[in-house]
């Protein structure tokens, strides 16, 4: 699947799970929504995904927690906040470094 179909799919659900449920609740909530959502519509996802980082000999294997990762290619950060902030988008830059075949989305409830 092509990432441009399946983040379309990814921000179907989004809306959908918006408009359900609204804004307001936590972030676990969506993110459990939006797995559900996923699983429904046959795409593939891991959630809580931990990330290793490595820094010289050092090998930290849960430096970083994925919120959701879809089809194996796709990163969903998920927030539940008045206002993204900066530091929001350098944790996901942050994972690209860590593994640069991937696309990010953040998505904010």
């Amino acid at each position: 699947m092509e990432i441009n179909q399946l983040t379309g799919i990814v921000l179907d659900a989004c809306i959908k799970i918006h408009t359900e449920i609204g804004p307001g609740c936590f972030e676990k909530v969506y993110e459990e929504t939006l797995y559900y959502e996923l699983f429904r519509r046959n795409i593939q996802a891991e959630r809580q995904l931990l990330m290793p980082i490595a820094y010289g000999e050092l090998l930290i294997n849960d430096a970083y927690r994925v919120d959701l990762l879809v089809e194996k290619k796709l990163i969903v950060e998920i927030k539940s906040i008045e206002r993204l902030a900066p530091v929001h988008f350098k944790q996901v830059m942050t994972y690209l470094k860590i593994d640069e075949n991937k696309k990010w989305f953040v998505i904010e409830f």
